[in-house]
C-alpha cells in the first residue's frame, strides 16, 4: 500500500529532495520499490531496518510511504544526486531533530539515533547547510556510521570539535551550532 505523507516525515522529503529526478541520458529505468527498499534496508542492522518505516519521495515531491514499520524507526534509501551512498535510518527523536535541521529551527531537547551503515555523502564539517566545498567549509569524506544527534552531544566529553577530524574516529560534526551532532565511524 502507498501512502502519501506529511507532518514529520515530510523532513525526508527534504533530506532525499532530488531522489525521483528525471532519467539521465541514457535513460535508465527508474528503480522499482522494491530496489528502493533494498537501498533503504542497506542504512541500518537488519532487525532495525526489518521493522523500519521505509519512505520514499514521489515524482511531485511528496512522501510515499512504500512499507509501514512497527519500531519507530523511519528508513530512505540513498538519493541518486549526491556523491555517495547515503540511505539513512533515523528514530522518532532524530527525525525530529532532522526536521529542525531542515527547517532552521531549534532542535528538540531529546536524544536522537541514525543510522548510516551504507555511508555517508561527502559534506561540510562546520556548516549544516553547505552545498558543496568552499574555502573554509571543511568538506570532509563520511564513510559508513551513526550519529547520535540532539543538545546532550555538548556535554559528552572527549570528542574531537575541530573543524578537521581524523574520520576514523569519533569526532562531532558541526560543532558549535545548535545541529552539533557525534559521528561515530563503523568501518
Amino acid at each position: 500500500m502507498h501512502r502519501t505523507c506529511s507532518g514529520p516525515v515530510s523532513v525526508i522529503a527534504v533530506l532525499s529532495a532530488g531522489l525521483v529526478a528525471a532519467a539521465p541520458a541514457e535513460q535508465k529505468a527508474p528503480p522499482t520499490d522494491a530496489d528502493l527498499i533494498a537501498s533503504a534496508m542497506a542504512a541500518a542492522p537488519k532487525p532495525v531496518a526489518e521493522g523500519a518505516t521505509i519512505v520514499v519521495m514521489d515524482e511531485k515531491g511528496g512522501m510515499r510511504i512504500l512499507r509501514k514499520g512497527t519500531n519507530g524507526f523511519t528508513c530512505m534509501p540513498d538519493n541518486p544526486t549526491t556523491p555517495g551512498p547515503d540511505p539513512m535510518c533515523l528514530d522518532a527523536n532524530a527525525m525530529e531533530w532532522a526536521h529542525a535541521w531542515m527547517t532552521h529551527q531549534t532542535p528538540p531537547d531529546k536524544v536522537g539515533f541514525m543510522f548510516m551503515l551504507a555511508g555517508g555523502s561527502d559534506a561540510s564539517n562546520t556548516d549544516p547547510y553547505a552545498k558543496g566545498p568552499e574555502a573554509g567549509n571543511h568538506w570532509i569524506a563520511t564513510g559508513s556510521h551513526v550519529m547520535v544527534v540532539g543538545p546532550a552531544v555538548k556535554a559528552m566529553p572527549g570528542y574531537p570539535k575541530n573543524a578537521d577530524p581524523d574520520t576514523s574516529k569519533p569526532y562531532v560534526m558541526w560543532a558549535g551550532t545548535p545541529y552539533e551532532h557525534l559521528m561515530i565511524p563503523i568501518r
